[in-house]
């Protein structure tokens, strides 16, 4: 025995404890870690596919559906202006329009169009987090027209311009070789 700040305790109490766990795990400890705790159900493939949603620089993962600015400035006006502001210039969130060039320094407000590097990262982004009260309520189609009216409003795109899955990588955003790739494989 020894003494440890004026407890005794055995020496081997600890090394005792180790070696059951050890022989638990060796023995029989994975039988009930493969069964699992029993808590929960398994996820299926279909769930899995419902929140598997991403889209890469060079549009795969875009969904079928397509929009026009025509298209996209009432779902704009009736569920993305009381954030944005009626032209998407700002107003209790973010400003969706304008901006000077992000070479005017840090501070620069940053917009579609001086900052995102890619159109189809835009569609990425509305589809997932807007509203943003309730994200992912958007329809494919709507997510295709708000992008459309987003970027017609920033002037990249025509209002007349389709959006979908074969044109919206095509668009070339202005600041498009502003960031290092990630994925240069990926990239259109």
């Amino acid at each position: 025995m020894r003494r440890c700040d004026g407890a005794r305790v055995r020496r081997c109490e600890g090394a005792s404890a180790c070696l059951f766990a050890l022989a638990m795990l060796a023995f029989g400890g994975g039988a009930a870690r493969a069964q699992g705790p029993g808590l929960g159900t398994p996820v299926s493939e279909a769930e899995i596919a419902a929140w598997d949603i991403s889209v890469m620089p060079d549009g795969s993962g875009l969904p079928p559906g397509s929009g026009t600015a025509a298209q996209g400035a009432p779902i704009f006006a009736a569920k993305c202006a009381v954030c944005h502001g009626a032209s998407g210039k700002g107003g209790p969130n973010a400003a969706l329009v304008g901006g000077a060039p992000l070479t005017s320094g840090i501070d620069t407000t940053k917009t579609i169009a001086n900052f995102w590097p890619y159109a189809t990262t835009l569609f990425d982004f509305t589809r997932r987090a807007m509203p943003w009260t309730q994200p992912r309520t958007l329809t494919s189609d709507e997510v295709y027209a708000l992008t459309a009216y987003m970027l017609a409003l920033n002037g990249i795109i025509d209002d007349r311009d389709v959006m979908n899955a074969e044109t919206l990588p095509d668009v070339r955003m202005p600041n498009r070789d502003g960031f290092v790739v990630r994925f240069p494989e990926k990239t259109p």
